[in-house]
């Protein structure tokens, strides 16, 4: 949209509302201190770092807005000539262990990393009403999070039109911003880091419209969609990681609708597991943690695989999705048990 097709009434609004959830928010944040024995004061010194009586030259008519070279903070221009900055919101990041393992040359981080040193079960806040949250895009699932022919597929692609913007998922900082030629498989690639723990991976877009270390907003516009890397059509590979390791991206979001499945997400380290999925029981997803794999040899069959594995025909081919006619290729990799 062009500068001079903005509804500048409607931006001289939004000026006021901006500053009145300014207030409320450090408000909020006062109030919920108390039970501490200097609260009342706290409270006195939020509400004096406001001002409450600033207009934002509400009464003159906006004419232009002017970028800087800071994302969040704009000059407005008003027809008296006079003019005023207006602070947007930026994103909250104030986790100490934010910038562990922190490369932007690298697509993962973590690399090598033990899973021993990854806890069993922690909770990551998600979203509240400070930190906001967006689907990167909404959409049917067309292949999910599972393995996925020769090779596992460790995220949730959702097909689209090359230009659709793809939005954050959650504030953050941008650790990986690379081309195709850097990815390899995924393509033009944007990676996110949140300050609930998690990274988000962004694949195939057509365009970045962030760089590295560049702060973001949950639901800005940070690329374009597209086809690129090992992609037989357009659409979004979008990955959902914890200290380097993924899981199903449907355990966070309904795609579908847009929404969170939950505030708060637990996370479990069986979930790491390629055969764990979002809607399977903990015990389920315990069980699939201890599958194994057949790499398939030449003279192989499913009967002569069902007696080594201690298992039946029918039951690998369910493991797998197949009927018991399918043909098996050497170097395939199967489910056995």
């Amino acid at each position: 949209m062009s500068k001079s097709s903005i509804d500048f009434r409607v931006y001289a609004f939004f000026c006021t509302f901006a500053a009145m959830k300014k207030l409320y928010i450090s408000l909020s944040m006062a109030f919920a201190a108390l039970t501490t024995a200097n609260a009342q004061d706290q409270i006195l010194a939020a509400s004096q770092e406001i001002d409450t009586t600033a207009s934002y030259n509400v009464a003159a008519f906006p004419i232009d807005t002017i970028d800087t070279e800071d994302k969040y903070t704009r000059i407005i221009l008003f027809e008296n000539h006079t003019w005023e900055f207006l602070e947007l919101p930026r994103p909250q990041i104030e986790d100490e262990d934010f910038s562990d393992e922190w490369n932007t040359d690298k697509v993962h981080a973590w690399k090598g990393l033990s899973l021993d040193s990854i806890p069993d079960e922690i909770d990551l806040l998600l979203a509240d009403s400070i930190h906001p949250y967006c689907a990167p895009l909404t959409g049917v699932v067309r292949s999910p999070y599972k393995w996925r022919k020769r090779r596992p597929h460790r995220g949730a692609d959702l097909s689209l039109k090359v230009g659709t913007p793809i939005r954050a998922a959650f504030d953050g900082k941008v650790r990986v911003a690379m081309k195709t030629k850097q990815t390899g498989g995924y393509g033009n690639l944007i990676v996110i880091r949140h300050a609930n723990g998690l990274e988000t991976y962004y694949g195939h877009l057509s365009e970045h419209l962030v760089k590295e270390n560049d702060l973001v907003r949950a639901g800005e516009v940070i690329g374009l969609g597209g086809n690129t890397g090992r992609s037989t059509g357009p659409h979004l590979h979008f990955e959902t990681r914890f200290m380097g390791q993924a899981f199903d991206p449907e355990r966070i979001f309904n795609f579908q609708t847009g929404e969170l499945r939950d505030s708060i997400f637990t996370f479990k380290k069986h979930y790491l597991s390629i055969y764990s999925h979002y809607g399977m029981s903990d015990s389920e997803s315990i069980e699939a943690n201890k599958r194994k794999l057949h790499v398939i040899r030449s003279g192989d069959t499913l009967g002569a695989l069902a007696r080594k594995y201690g298992t039946t025909v029918n039951n690998i081919c369910k493991l797998n999705g197949f009927s018991s006619k399918k043909t098996l290729r050497v170097g395939q990799q199967i489910i056995v048990r």
